[in-house]
């Protein structure tokens, strides 16, 4: 295992890219693309995966006083590969499935031995078709989109 020992400003970038890709995939989505790659390292489970609550907090306007809105479902799991690396996840809702599938290809992505591989047939793929999904709900909410300037000059 070649794992960084210390991933400074960059390693941390990437690890939270591939981590936000995989906390917005469905387990089906991350299985679908692990079926053309080698098959991964057995894993022991350190906690979980299991289900709770967190408090979603947010600001009046942005930038007011924080709120508590509500509370949240969210899945969390940790797991340590054979070769001694951790990984860890946390997914909104319920998805057991996918809370351990990240959680391992966290601790994968971690070594460089894996990390080209699983970047080019995972996290690449995931990553594009939800920017398409993105872009696809930005137009729909554009063509709903009122000029309300043009409505004043209109009087």
């Amino acid at each position: 295992m070649t794992v960084s020992p210390s991933p400074g400003p960059a390693g941390t970038a990437a690890r939270q890219r591939w981590m936000a890709v995989l906390a917005r995939a469905s387990a089906a989505e991350i299985a679908r693309h692990l079926a053309d790659a080698p098959p991964l390292p057995a894993h022991r489970r350190l906690r979980g995966p299991e289900t709770g609550l967190v408090m979603v907090r947010g600001r009046a306007g942005g930038d007011g006083a924080p709120f508590n809105l509500g509370e949240m479902t969210v899945t969390r799991c940790s797991v340590r590969m054979a070769d001694g690396a951790i990984g860890h996840a946390h997914a909104a809702g319920r998805d057991h499935a996918q809370a351990e599938l990240a959680a391992v290809l966290d601790a994968l992505l971690q070594d460089e031995a894996w990390r080209e591989r699983l970047e080019a047939l995972v996290i690449a793929p995931l990553a594009a078709a939800q920017a398409e999904r993105r872009a696809e709900t930005a137009r729909r909410a554009a063509a709903t989109k009122v000029e309300f300037f043009t409505m004043t000059q209109m009087r």
